[in-house]
């Protein structure tokens, strides 16, 4: 069973940042891809960042430029910096992970961007 637990969320003005974290029960090496999702009020989740085993990333157009995904491997960790904060960023941000072919989430973490 694989677990991932988020941290990092928040209360934020616009124009500031902050860093997500989601720390995997197993060795992320099992698991690709790794990502971030994020869902707002009256929203659909929808995908925010995404990054492979090989490093390659995807964004979406929303927050390219602005977040940055990595992953730790010696940690099984994979962060979501977020910089130049908006109040359209605020959501609940979700990480995700696939194994085979099964999805995993963490619980969740709230980040609020105020303007």
């Amino acid at each position: 069973q694989v677990q991932l637990v988020e941290s990092g969320g928040g209360l934020v003005q616009a124009g500031g940042s902050l860093r997500l974290s989601c720390a995997a029960s197993v060795s992320i090496f099992s698991i690709s891809p790794m990502g971030w999702y994020r869902q707002a009020p009256g929203k659909q989740r929808e995908l925010v960042a995404a990054i492979g085993s090989s490093g390659s990333t995807n964004y979406a157009d929303s927050v390219r430029g602005r977040f940055t995904i990595s992953r730790d491997n010696a940690k099984n960790t994979v962060y979501l910096q977020m910089n130049s904060l908006k109040p359209e960023d605020t959501a609940v941000y979700y990480c995700w992970g696939k194994v085979a072919l099964k999805n995993y989430w963490g619980q969740g973490t709230q980040v609020t961007v105020s303007s």
